[in-house]
């Protein structure tokens, strides 16, 4: 973990990241994370698809528990 860009840190009892991003300090859940990846996930694929998309499939993993799964 020591070469990330970002620091994991334990903020009320729950894990999230720190990060630098123009001169300004952020902090995320993974949540978050996640959501910010999906939503640059489907702006890549309507930009190669050329429509909108409005429906897609997201697998996890069968040992997710109910709120990694939302």
């Amino acid at each position: 973990m020591k070469k990330w860009s970002f620091k994991v840190i334990n903020e009320a009892e729950k894990p999230k990241i720190q990060v630098e991003y123009k001169h300004e300090t952020k902090v995320f859940t993974f949540e978050e994370i996640s959501s910010l990846i999906l939503a640059k996930m489907k702006e890549i694929a309507e930009t190669y698809l050329d429509q909108n998309v409005t429906e897609a499939v997201i697998a996890v993993p069968a040992y997710f528990n109910d709120a990694q799964r939302q």
